[in-house]
């Protein structure tokens, strides 16, 4: 009913840190995240889980198992990541790369020769590399794609003590993005992962929505997110280092490979509920894609005027999951309570659209949005990199699945260029400081004995990611109606 191209491409997306570990071996324990949800008092605070990343669902081992169910579902690519602090679980610090500076002491440029490379070597875990290298081949080998994301929220103990800053402030404890040295340090990370692994990539994301690492972890406290120190100045600082780390990490990707290298971006639709709010809202969602703007344009109000970082974006990583809705009130902008990420977990928004487990608001329309504004706005390639729900008895994700699909499909219509739809996720995963709770995979995994099984939704997704098509028979699930309160 609804078709999609032929060479539109299904799959799913992962991160190391929430897919990885589960077995004994594949523990990561020097990264920022790791001793931040091991922390005793994060977790009698419960600002985080108590659930543990190490009792995960085992991807490092068991992916074979975890890519012959993709291919069953009819799944194309997927999008995988790599563990910062797994290849380097020590400083990389002494390496010396050439850095060049502007008068106003922006980083333009970092330079990091072969002889460089061979210097990390030395201090890369180069046995983990090479199983990345394993389970990336096994893909591959399958005559799929494959999407290589190298950051996605964890940093190196040496970069980064949310712990110690916490305590102690950004002045005095490892202070990751806050610190210009993280620039360059990923810079030369990302040369060394371009330098051993550029044959297997088709695409490359330098990064997973770093609106969520300097929002949550430096505006929100109490998110979960690390350092959990709140200092405006301090996400600003950190947005613009992340910035700068894109920028000069695309431009030592290139070096290596001709594959397209963009940015995967947590979006939001920003919606006004009420005529007023209006006009204040479009200039929310202008501030919104500012961090995108900056490495397309150069030109944006994160960065100012840097001719260094325009056109550093080959396409972009769309993350959709809801909105956040706005109203005036006597003459003043608020966010109320009941509507996208803010409703009842397991309830209803204030629509009467339910929300998910997570208490997300099912709100489609938001994608369509977004996917036409970022067409018009920017004009590139565009990939689904996220989108999903956190619904364990699987209530609402074929309608979720089905909804949304139907949102990419008439963006596409509209003249959106969207290369594909990954999903959120295969299988079961650890999210982060809500631990186990919240299931967002296509399989349902039972981290005790770590079994994979099918949700209902995994042979919806197969049907249209097999077909190329919504098909009739499940164009009624495009529908939201009858999971709606009145």
């Amino acid at each position: 009913m609804w078709k999609f191209p032929k060479d539109f491409l299904f799959g799913y997306s992962w991160s190391g840190f929430q897919f990885e570990m589960g077995l004994e071996g594949s523990e990561v324990p020097n990264s920022d995240w790791w001793v931040w949800v091991h922390d005793t008092e994060n977790i009698f605070s419960g600002l985080v889980s108590g659930h543990l990343p190490e009792n995960g669902p085992a991807y490092w081992h068991l992916y074979k198992q975890d890519h012959d169910i993709a291919e069953g579902l009819g799944m194309e690519a997927i999008r995988g990541g790599i563990e910062w602090a797994r290849l380097f679980p020590k400083p990389t610090f002494d390496v010396k790369v050439d850095i060049e500076k502007d008068e106003d002491g922006n980083i333009v440029a970092v330079d990091v020769p072969e002889r460089a490379i061979e210097e990390m070597e030395k201090l890369a875990d180069m046995k983990a590399l090479e199983h990345y290298r394993e389970i990336y081949s096994d893909w591959k080998g399958r005559g799929k794609v494959f999407i290589l994301n190298l950051y996605h929220w964890p940093l190196p103990l040496w970069l980064h003590d949310p712990i110690a800053v916490r305590r102690l402030g950004p002045d005095r404890a490892p202070s990751g993005w806050l610190d210009e040295r993280s620039v360059v340090e990923f810079v030369k990370f990302a040369a060394f992962v371009a330098y051993h692994l550029n044959d297997l990539v088709d695409m490359w994301s330098t990064m997973n929505e770093p609106n969520v690492v300097y929002e949550q972890g430096y505006t929100r406290p109490n998110s979960g997110f690390p350092p959990g120190y709140l200092s405006f100045e301090s996400s600003t600082k950190a947005a613009r280092n992340m910035a700068q780390a894109h920028a000069r990490a695309y431009d030592v990707i290139k070096e290596h490979s001709k594959a397209p290298v963009g940015l995967i971006y947590s979006f939001v639709w920003h919606d006004a509920l009420n005529e007023e709010a209006e006009d204040i809202v479009k200039e929310i969602r202008k501030r919104h894609y500012e961090f995108v703007t900056a490495v397309h344009s150069g030109s944006s109000g994160l960065l100012g005027e840097r001719p260094d970082m325009k056109g550093k974006l080959d396409w972009i990583g769309v993350n959709y999951y809801t909105r956040v809705a706005y109203r005036m009130n006597n003459g003043s902008i608020e966010v109320p309570p009941g509507y996208g990420y803010m409703c009842e977990r397991g309830g209803f928004a204030k629509s009467g659209r339910p929300a998910s487990d997570f208490g997300w608001e099912i709100y489609p329309e938001g994608l369509e949005n977004i996917l036409r504004d970022l067409h018009r706005i920017y004009g590139l390639p565009m990939m689904i990199t996220e989108n999903g729900i956190a619904d364990a008895a699987d209530r609402y994700r074929p309608y979720y699945l089905v909804s949304h699909l139907k949102a990419v499909h008439s963006a596409m219509e509209a003249g959106a260029d969207v290369r594909g739809y990954l999903h959120w996720s295969l299988t079961d995963n650890y999210e982060w400081a809500q631990g186990f709770r919240m299931r967002f995979g296509l399989v349902h995994v039972d981290f005790e004995t770590k079994k994979r099984y099918l949700r209902p939704s995994a042979l919806a997704f197969r049907e249209i990611a097999t077909r190329k098509e919504i098909p009739e028979e499940l164009s009624h699930l495009a529908d939201l109606t009858p999971l709606m309160r009145d």
